[in-house]
């Protein structure tokens, strides 16, 4: 119901989403979600890539190609195959699908979004969530027979426009949403206090401190005075 009566428009350089879900009105612009959300919607990579991958001061095509193929023969950009990939690749791969643009897909082959996604989270420079799905619920409303994307986050916004849901419980994670303690272990992954997992560092490519696009953050500070 909320994507099909969704529309998507630009005001002051700003996306803002608005339809309306079992009567209730919801309308909200790409710096909202980050407050319900609790997530970083100042600033980051913002870019929804679909078939046109260009190159730019933080996008190396044929680079990040290179770097997830684990080839140094190759000299174009493409998808990468999974069989291609690290484990810890793979991993990284797994968090995109899951986490930076929510979806159901295959797991086998990285779309060219999926590919920038991946490096700007091994490389330490910064995503911005809250824009990455407003873009990705407008490519959805553009085009037909596209699985719907985002379901674990709009429930969470749906509660906070305060939007009569039956079920909030979601799909029990399938098993191949698992990682077993030794697939984690060969993504060099360690174990703190037998809790939770977390890197060694050695998977990062670059430093922490790595500035965000100039554009992205100049607009996004732009977004935000108009918020408050």
């Amino acid at each position: 119901e909320f994507y099909a009566n969704l529309t998507i428009f630009i005001y002051k350089k700003k996306e803002i989403a608005r339809s309306r879900v079992r009567g209730v009105k919801i309308e909200f612009d790409n710096m909202q979600p980050a407050l319900i959300l609790n997530v970083s919607g100042h600033t980051g990579i913002s870019e929804y890539i679909k078939e046109v991958w260009e190159e730019s001061k933080y996008i190396k095509p044929p680079e990040i190609t290179v770097n997830f193929a684990n080839n140094r023969m190759i000299n174009v950009a493409r998808r990468v195959q999974s069989t291609e990939m690290k484990p810890f690749q793979r991993f990284v791969h797994f968090v995109v699908m899951k986490n930076v643009v929510p979806r159901f897909g295959k797991r086998d082959t990285t779309s060219f979004m999926d590919l920038t996604y991946m490096d700007h989270l091994v490389s330490g420079r910064k995503i911005n969530p809250p824009r990455v799905m407003m873009r990705h619920m407008a490519y959805v409303t553009s085009i037909k027979d596209h699985e719907l994307p985002n379901g674990d986050w709009m429930t969470t916004i749906f509660d906070a426009f305060d939007v009569p849901l039956v079920d909030k419980q979601g799909e029990e994670p399938k098993r191949y949403d698992y990682f077993e303690e030794t697939f984690l272990t060969m993504c060099k992954l360690t174990r703190e206090n037998g809790v939770r997992w977390i890197g060694t560092g050695e998977n990062r490519r670059r430093d922490d401190e790595i500035e965000a696009p100039v554009e992205e953050v100049h607009e996004e500070e732009e977004a935000q005075k108009d918020f408050d």
